[in-house]
């Protein structure tokens, strides 16, 4: 086998692996925002099975979107743990977060 043909097959498998490791890393990211986002829910008061509910589909796609692109998430990760008191007004989803507690208490 010619040296050229090696070299391209490295190549090949190297830009192969790096998608792989591309898309691993985005699959990691959204379990992680998921996670956070059912604990968020749960920590102010929601059933986290809210976030699957048909009634608030189109809300909770907004509300995810924003929690994937959260820049707060070590500030989330220590309020959920307790490490922070405090309201979550770091979080870009808090506003959504009450209304829906409240919305939730004047339904029941």
């Amino acid at each position: 086998m010619n040296i050229s043909l090696m070299q391209l097959f490295a190549a090949i498998a190297m830009a192969g692996l790096a998608v792989i490791l591309v898309f691993a890393y985005r699959r990691y990211l959204a379990t992680n925002s998921e996670r956070r986002m059912t604990s968020m829910l749960e920590a102010v008061g929601l059933d986290p099975a809210l976030a699957s509910s048909a009634d608030t589909q189109t809300i909770m796609s907004a509300v995810r979107k924003r929690c994937r692109s959260c820049a707060s998430e070590d500030v989330c990760e220590r309020w959920l743990r307790g490490d922070v008191t405090g309201k979550n007004d770091f979080c870009p989803n808090s506003t959504v977060f009450e209304m829906l507690t409240k919305r939730g208490a004047a339904a029941s």
